[in-house]
């Protein structure tokens, strides 16, 4: 299970580069502090997939650390792409199979 999950990690993390949604400069440490959900007052959804949850996953998989027991981020991924036009169906289906996958783990 731990080595699905770190594949379609790799894949949303191809994909945002693909999309040249990949930033090359961290926010600053004040936006990453967020504490709102996503950090959407300080951070884009990309952003946030990139400098929080790919690297808070692959740590947790990599100290074999509990994972979380639920996920849904699709939903906000569909939000934030709505009407964008980036071909996103295959980032937002790497983001329903990470959702299933981490809600599967239970």
């Amino acid at each position: 299970m731990r080595t699905d999950i770190a594949e379609v990690l790799i894949d949303i993390e191809a994909q945002l580069r693909q999309l040249g949604l990949w930033d090359r400069t961290p926010p600053s440490s004040d936006a990453l502090a967020s504490t709102e959900p996503f950090c959407v007052d300080t951070l884009t959804l990309p952003q946030w997939l990139q400098f929080i949850f790919l690297p808070t996953l692959y740590q947790m998989l990599e100290h074999k650390q509990p994972l979380p027991e639920r996920c849904a981020i699709t939903p906000m991924a569909e939000e934030f792409f709505r009407g964008g036009g980036l071909p996103v169906d295959d980032l937002l289906a790497a983001l329903r199979q990470i959702d299933e996958l981490l809600t599967d783990v239970t």
